[in-house]
Order: structure tokens, then C-alpha cells, then sequence
């Protein structure tokens, strides 16, 4: 026994050495901390980075054969980094990245790489089987499944992981981040102040008020649009604030969900991108002066630059002016006129198999009989919230002006802390006239703030769909698709197209600008530049260039349906979301195409900017008077309550 017994004892103690030896040598060899997109597209640029202080002299990456030199960077922290811009990988499948220290290979690492196409799969899918089953929930699901497949590997097991991954890792992940989270307890605190303002009589109040002037359809139109254009400051404040408070008004005019939601989705954006103080403004001027400073012989600010963009916005000028016109002439064309014909004879505010709001949802926050219905009791817990928003920017900010204070103000701490105080204050009122007792006022903040879960559910799967495509390079392939070699006119009709494909794709207009603004203003002047034209007298191009990524990136949110602010005007107006999708896009459709034709491209040749609005906005009067049908108005007496 004995023999055996030391035996064994040695080739222990071998193995023990063996593996102190080669974890000692894959430690020295894993000594570079290196920063590599995981999985790489083919055919498309990327970025490899590594701490300076793990090499004194600059490192060599070689993939594939080819043989990149870093140079010493800065991340976004204002670290050193080793940086290596623009690698690339032509070949498909696994390929090996070796980082070289004097010629000689110091680490090696695997590196897969899938075709640049597949990243734009997951988004596709998810808008396809959406618009073909009308049913998002599993559409957003499976399009996220499709995308955590591709990063874990295409195979059968990574079908599976895949699966496992997109609830465990993106759901919850973007259930976990801190922004999101901040939009979800806002908007359910609005829900639930909605809840309170509604049961105590106060939201009958208002349109008891509003519907003395407002008794036709067309006024009520009207009157929604204008409230659009008042709450301008933040998109989302605007989407639930007048979704959810017009849309008794509405009902009562028979104006159909589906016509709600599009006046509500046009006024929040588009008028949240060009008010001068919003919760846009900083992250804008922010994305602007970052890439102009990437530049560096931009002597002209952020700012300024910002502002004359605005006179190239063509696409939210016009979808603000198209709704007005809409309302105003109470005509429409195509799957919206149907839904207007259908609410205005038969009083169906939604199609009959519409996902929406079940009654006894809407019974739970109606107002209690023999109650008073006193409009102050919402418009002053609406006045807390819409007031609250604009001093949490002014005390959460910082700067010599009002847009400097704007600009750096944390808007998403001004939010919750607005619509707490809307809570309260609505609370308040209801239990201090004995209209509510304590019991009742928490009951209809319950439910209030229960009519939204199913919408932030669809909203937590849009934000998981938009982290897998981060993840893909969805945006980086759409990039690449587009050659270096551009007419300088051109420039901005190509980036509003593609601010609008990646807006449309990851449903996210603050990610499509977030992802793009730091590309093309670069790539702009590099084009003015190549072409002699880097000056004053052709700056133009650069504001409609940076004009053109906030609205084409507005203009693909608003065709998406898996975008938020799409979402939250459906969930705010209570309408079939792939309804508020199947009806909207025909309009959208027409004003972006008379952007792009009338503005746009024009422009980027020198036309008169101010000429192509006048032109652009006569177009689509003449297009709306001659092609839209109207649904005759009735008045209030003439209309069932509903």
C-alpha cells in the first residue's frame, strides 16, 4: 500500500506544479486588459483599447493579418487609454486578435465575428411580426431572444441560452438601470395622480369646462394640439399629461383613440426638440460640442450651433403644423379616416379587437356620484407637476442663463420630484373637501397607477430590444452601409435617412443621436473640407446635418413601433398600440417625405430654408385639402357620452 500511497502523493504534487505553472503563465499572458466589442460585424469599423499604464511603449494589434499601432487616447472618464480606431474583420467566424510588444505576441485572444447583417435582424423582426399579428408583447420578446442568440453564438445552444439570456440579462438589466427606472416611477406616479384627479371629480371638471368651447370634434383637435404645444419642456410630460388628461374630452366628442394618440405622439417630440428650454437641450449641445470639439478649428458654440439648426428641422415643424392642419380642417386619408368615420357613427372609440384599457379599469377611477366636480382639483395638481418639472431643472442645474441652468439640470430627478408633489397635492385637495376619504384616495392612486403596468412592460422589453441592438452594432452597420465618398449637398438627406433607419430600428431617438452626432458632424467637415468648402459661407450644411440627425432620429421613432414615446402615447391615450402605429405611419410617411424632398435636399444645395417651409407647409395643405375626406362634426348634444 505503501508504494502506491507515494506514488500518487508525487503525481499530485506534480499536477500541482504543472497547473501553478500554467496559471502563472496564462496570468502573465492575460496581463493587458483588453477592451474588444464581443461579438465583431464583419466588414464594419471598431475600436480596441487598453489601460496606458499596462504598457510603457505603444502596443501592436494584429487580426486576420493585418497589423493596427495604438495611439494614447482618453476615455469617456478622462482615463489614458491605448486606442486603436477603425480595425476591422472581413472574414466571418472565429479569428484571433494577438496584442504585440516589439513584434513579439505577449497575448492572444478569441474573437468571434457574425455577418453585419444579422444585427439588423432583432429590430426587424420585432416591427414585422408586430405589424402582422398586432400583438407587441411577443414581438419585442422574440426580437430579443433573435438578438441574445446572436451574441451568445449561432448555434443550437446559443438558441437556447440565448433564450434564457435575453429575460435574465437585458430585461433585467434594463429594468435595473437607474434612468429607466426614474421614467417608470414617473410615469406611474402620474398614473396614480391621474387616478386620484379623476375620482375626486376634478378631470370631469375639465371637461365640463373645456367642452362649453370644445363642443365639436374639430375643437376638441384643437384644444389637444394646443396642449401640446404648452407642456413643451419634456416629451414624456407631455405624452401622459395631455394623453391622459384630453382623453376624457375626446371620448365625449367621439374623436377616435387612434387620432388621440397621433396628436399626442407629434406634439411631444417634435415641440420637445425645438422649445429653447427643454430636457433635449443639454443632451443635444452636449453631443454637438463634444463632436464639434473632436474638430477643433470650430470656433462657433455648441449652442449657436444648435440654434441655427433649428431652421432646418424641417420634419417637426412640419409634423407640428401638419396636426394642426388636420385638426383644423377636420380631414383625413387612409386607416386614420376609417378610424374617425368608425368613432364619429357608431361611437367606438377603438377597433373591435383592440388592446386597450378593459371598462372596469376605467369604472375604478370614474368619479363618485353626489361629488362635486370641481376643475381646480386637477388643474392644480397638474400646475404642481408641469411647475415642479421647470424649478427641479432650475435647482438641479447650473450656469450663468437659463439655458446653461436648463442644459445641466438632471431632469429625470426634476421629474420624479414633480410628480411626487402631483401626488400629494392631488391627495390633499381630495381629502381635505371630504370628497375622498384616505382609503379612497390611496384606491385610486392604486389604480390609476395599475391602468399602466401593462404599457411599462411593453416599454421594459422596447428598452431590452435597444440594449441588444448596442450590443449587435446595430447603428455601427447601418453606418458603414453609407461610403465616405458623399456630394457635400447630399450629406444631410444621407444622415437624416440614416438617423431615421436607426431611430426606427432600436426605437430610440435619443439613442439614435446619442450613437450618430459624434459620427457625422465629423464626417461632415472631413466632406467640406475634401471638397474646399470648410468655411463660413458653407455652414449650412453642417446645421442641416446636425438638424437632420435630431429629426430623422424623431422621424424613425415616430414610424417604430417599439419605440418609448410611441408606446407611452398608446398607453397614454389608451389606444391598440399597433393601431396608433398602423394609423400615424401614413402621415408621418407624408410630412417626412415632404422633409426630405422639400427641405432637405434642397438646403444641402443652398435653397433658401425659408422657402422651402413656406413651400413644404403649402404642399402639405394642398395635399390634406385635395386627398383628405372629411368626417362631419357634431356637436356635444348630438354625441353619446361615453
Amino acid at each position: 500500500m505503501g508504494s502506491p500511497i507515494r506514488t500518487f502523493r508525487s503525481l499530485l504534487v506534480v499536477a500541482l506544479l504543472s497547473f501553478a505553472v500554467l496559471t502563472s503563465t496564462v496570468q502573465a499572458q492575460d496581463s493587458y486588459s483588453v477592451d474588444v466589442p464581443d461579438p465583431i460585424l464583419s466588414n464594419v469599423k471598431f475600436d480596441i483599447s487598453l489601460p496606458v499604464g499596462q504598457a510603457q511603449e505603444a502596443p501592436s494589434a494584429r487580426i486576420g493579418g493585418t497589423t493596427y499601432t495604438f495611439t494614447q487616447s482618453e476615455n469617456d472618464d478622462g482615463d489614458a487609454i491605448w486606442l486603436v480606431e477603425g480595425a476591422e474583420v472581413t472574414a466571418k467566424g472565429p479569428a484571433t486578435l494577438d496584442i504585440l510588444e516589439n513584434g513579439q505576441v505577449i497575448q492572444s485572444q478569441s474573437i468571434r465575428v457574425i455577418p453585419g447583417w444579422f444585427s439588423i435582424i432583432p429590430p426587424l423582426l420585432a416591427i414585422v411580426i408586430a405589424l402582422l399579428f398586432r400583438r407587441v408583447i411577443p414581438a419585442l420578446f422574440l426580437g430579443i431572444w433573435v438578438g441574445a442568440w446572436g451574441i451568445v453564438e449561432l448555434s443550437l445552444f446559443g438558441l437556447g441560452k440565448g433564450l434564457f439570456d435575453g429575460f435574465q440579462l437585458y430585461v433585467r438589466d434594463a429594468l435595473a438601470d437607474a434612468d429607466h427606472a426614474s421614467i417608470i416611477l414617473f410615469t406611474l406616479m402620474i398614473g396614480g395622480m391621474v387616478g386620484i384627479i379623476s375620482k375626486n371629480g376634478g378631470t370631469q371638471g375639465i371637461v365640463n369646462k373645456i367642452v362649453s368651447w370644445a363642443n365639436t370634434a374639430r375643437r376638441g383637435q384643437l384644444v389637444t394640439w394646443l396642449m401640446g404645444l404648452v407642456v413643451f419642456f419634456d416629451d414624456y410630460a407631455n405624452t401622459l399629461v395631455v394623453g391622459k388628461t384630453m382623453r376624457p374630452v375626446t371620448d365625449k366628442l367621439r374623436i377616435s383613440r387612434e387620432k388621440l394618440a397621433y396628436i399626442v405622439d407629434s406634439t411631444a417630440a417634435p415641440v420637445a426638440s425645438l422649445a429653447l428650454v427643454t430636457t433635449w437641450i443639454g443632451y443635444e449641445v452636449g453631443l454637438i460640442g463634444d463632436a464639434a470639439d473632436k474638430i477643433g478649428v470650430i470656433t462657433e458654440s455648441a449652442y449657436s450651433i444648435f440654434l441655427n439648426s433649428l431652421a432646418y428641422s424641417f420634419y417637426p415643424i412640419f409634423a407640428i403644423f401638419f396636426v394642426f392642419m388636420v385638426a383644423f380642417l377636420s380631414r383625413d386619408f387612409g386607416p386614420m379616416y376609417k378610424a374617425e368615420l368608425r368613432a364619429r357613427t357608431t361611437g367606438e372609440l377603438s377597433a373591435p379587437d383592440a388592446e386597450t384599457q378593459s371598462d372596469d379599469e376605467e369604472d375604478e377611477i370614474s368619479p363618485i356620484e353626489g361629488k362635486p366636480h370641481r376643475a381646480i382639483n386637477a388643474i392644480i395638481p397638474v400646475l404642481v407637476l408641469v411647475f415642479g418639472v421647470i424649478i427641479g431643472l432650475f435647482v438641479t442645474g447650473d450656469g450663468n442663463n437659463i439655458r446653461e441652468i436648463i442644459g445641466d439640470a438632471d431632469s429625470y430627478k426634476a421629474l420624479l420630484w414633480a410628480s411626487l408633489a402631483g401626488v400629494l397635492v392631488a391627495a390633499i385637495l381630495s381629502v381635505s373637501q371630504r370628497i375622498l376619504t384616505l382609503a379612497q384616495t390611496i384606491e385610486s392612486w392604486y389604480s390609476g397607477l395599475k391602468s399602466m403596468l401593462f404599457a411599462m412592460i411593453i416599454l421594459i422589453l422596447a428598452w431590452s430590444l435597444s440594449a441588444v441592438t448596442d450590443v449587435l452594432h446595430t447603428a455601427d452597420y447601418l453606418v458603414s452601409l453609407f461610403g465616405e465618398s458623399i456630394n457635400p449637398g447630399l450629406i444631410p438627406f444621407l444622415i437624416f435617412i440614416l438617423a431615421a433607419a436607426t431611430g426606427f430600428s432600436t426605437g430610440s431617438s435619443w439613442g439614435a443621436m446619442g450613437i450618430l452626432m459624434p459620427l457625422v458632424i465629423p464626417l461632415t467637415w472631413a466632406v467640406m473640407e475634401a471638397n474646399g468648402i470648410a468655411d463660413p459661407d458653407h455652414y449650412y450644411i453642417l446645421y442641416s446635418t446636425v438638424s437632420c440627425v435630431l429629426a430623422g432620429s424623431v422621424w424613425g421613432d415616430h414610424c417604430s413601433p417599439i419605440s418609448d414615446t410611441t408606446i407611452l402615447s398608446s398607453m397614454a391615450s389608451n389606444c391598440d398600440h399597433i393601431d396608433h402605429v398602423r394609423t400615424q405611419l401614413p402621415y408621418a410617411g407624408l410630412v417626412g417625405g415632404v422633409a426630405i424632398a422639400i427641405g432637405t435636399i434642397p438646403t444641402g444645395f443652398g435653397f433658401p430654408w425659408w422657402l422651402s417651409l413656406l413651400l413644404g407647409a403649402g404642399i402639405l395643405f394642398a395635399t390634406l385639402r385635395f386627398f383628405g375626406k372629411r368626417v362631419e362634426d357634431q356637436t356635444i348634444e348630438n354625441t353619446a357620452t361615453v
